[in-house]
């Protein structure tokens, strides 16, 4: 399984900003989708931003539309993440991911093939 490491990760405080970074093999093919899953101890993997490679189409869980920002730049197959206005609730483990296909059907993390370690974003209150 190939891997993809994730950086930019840390403790800030509710309404500061941090932006993530992926790099690795993120390409699974002309078409894929790329995208940024976040999880607590206890709790499923949740995805929480996806592009689509063929449009750059984007898609956003509802609690973070607004706030996060998703996007790729393709000559140096990076994936970033950009999150503003903070809250609490976004602190969790953030996993970038990446699969062959549309973002539309991939939303189970079981349906990603490539996965980072993740990188830890804290938000104190």
């Amino acid at each position: 399984q190939v891997q993809l490491a994730e950086s930019g990760g840390g403790s800030v405080q509710a309404g500061g900003s941090l932006t993530l970074s992926c790099t690795g093999s993120l390409y699974t093919g002309y078409a894929a989708c790329l995208a940024w899953f976040r999880q607590v101890p206890g709790k499923e993997r949740e995805r929480v931003a996806a592009i689509f490679t063929g449009t750059d189409k984007t898609y956003y869980e509802e609690s973070v539309k607004g706030r996060f920002t998703i996007s790729r730049d393709g000559a140096k197959k990076m994936l970033y993440l950009q999150m503003l206005m903070l809250k609490p609730e976004d602190t969790a483990m953030y996993y970038c991911a990446a699969v062959s296909g549309p973002c539309v059907n991939a939303v189970q993390p079981g349906q990603y093939s490539n996965w980072g370690q993740g990188t830890q974003v804290t938000v104190s209150s």
